[in-house]
């Protein structure tokens, strides 16, 4: 496989769980640049490319408030979560625990797949 495709594939699998992520890290008040650096110090690394074009979309899908406030002697748009989002969020995160439960047996060797597992695949 070429770097290209491992990329693109890497690409695919992330789209969906920024959205995850940032929904989760709304339910704090941050502006852009907070947001991206909360992001990337719990390990997801998000361009402002792709950051601030999900947050607009987000917040015109109703599931972000946000204001325009003074900070460190400049104005900043501050988002948050809101009741709408906090519902999706919730629902993400169930479907997330669900995948991921399901999807940590496929993930691990077949040596250590439990006996009937093993047999059922046989």
């Amino acid at each position: 496989m070429t770097t290209a495709q491992l990329d693109k594939m890497r690409l695919e699998l992330r789209r969906g769980v920024l959205v995850l992520a940032v929904l989760a890290a709304l339910r704090e008040r941050h502006y852009g640049y907070s947001l991206r650096r909360h992001l990337q110090d719990a390990g997801i690394d998000i361009d402002e490319g792709t950051l601030y074009p999900l947050v607009r979309r987000l917040a015109d899908q109703g599931l972000l408030e946000s204001e325009w406030q003074q900070g460190e002697g400049r104005e900043r748009r501050y988002y948050l979560l809101s009741e709408l989002g906090a519902e999706l969020l919730q629902q993400l995160t169930q479907e997330w625990t669900t995948l991921n439960n399901a999807l940590g047996p496929l993930l691990q060797p077949e040596q250590t797949m439990p006996a009937n597992q093993a047999e059922e695949q046989t």
